[in-house]
């Protein structure tokens, strides 16, 4: 799977980090950060804990959002730190899809997996409902409508593979 670019801000900083990351399957993933890349191995635990192995060391990490920051435990000390993907950074900056004389078509904002399609053709929708849930990096996304409207077309499906800016419906 290609690889996905987050930037990262540590609370109290002003500056961002970009951060790659490879997603090899099984738990392996490859990241890099500031040009320096980090093999990690990644596995759950109870209580939504995960031990990561990066670079032969093992930690213990713990997660838990907090509005747009993702909260931190390692080793004791707590980390809030904002991530972004390039989604995420688009829909802050008021960027919208593009539009064709009213009509808004619904792209992936990344590769991944139609995990469930929301909607159906002929229905409906208002600004901010949910359309289609994409899975990425082993994480869901829900895809929202950015206007009211009636769903023209589906493309998704279930269990679909897609790749980034993959047709997956139209609002008109």
């Amino acid at each position: 799977m290609p690889s996905v670019r987050y930037l990262a801000t540590l609370h109290g900083h002003t500056e961002q980090e970009a951060v790659e990351v490879e997603d090899s399957g099984n738990g392996h993933l490859v990241l890099t950060l500031n040009g320096k890349r980090h093999e990690v191995d990644a596995r759950a635990l109870e209580h939504g804990a995960v031990s990561l192995l990066v670079d032969a060391h093992v930690y213990d990490v713990e997660f838990d959002d907090v509005g747009q920051e993702v909260q931190v435990l390692v080793r004791g000390d707590v980390f809030c730190v904002d991530v972004a993907d390039e989604r995420s950074l688009r829909l802050r900056a008021g960027a919208t899809p593009l539009k064709v004389e009213g009509r808004v078509i619904l792209t992936a904002p990344m590769p991944g997996k139609v995990v469930r399609v929301l909607v159906k053709q002929g229905q409906a929708v208002e600004e901010g409902q949910g359309l289609v849930v994409v899975e990425a990096m082993k994480m869901e996304n829900e895809l929202k409508s950015p206007k009211a409207g009636t769903v023209t077309e589906v493309f998704a499906r279930e269990g679909l593979a897609v790749e980034a800016n993959a047709k997956l419906l139209t609002v008109e």
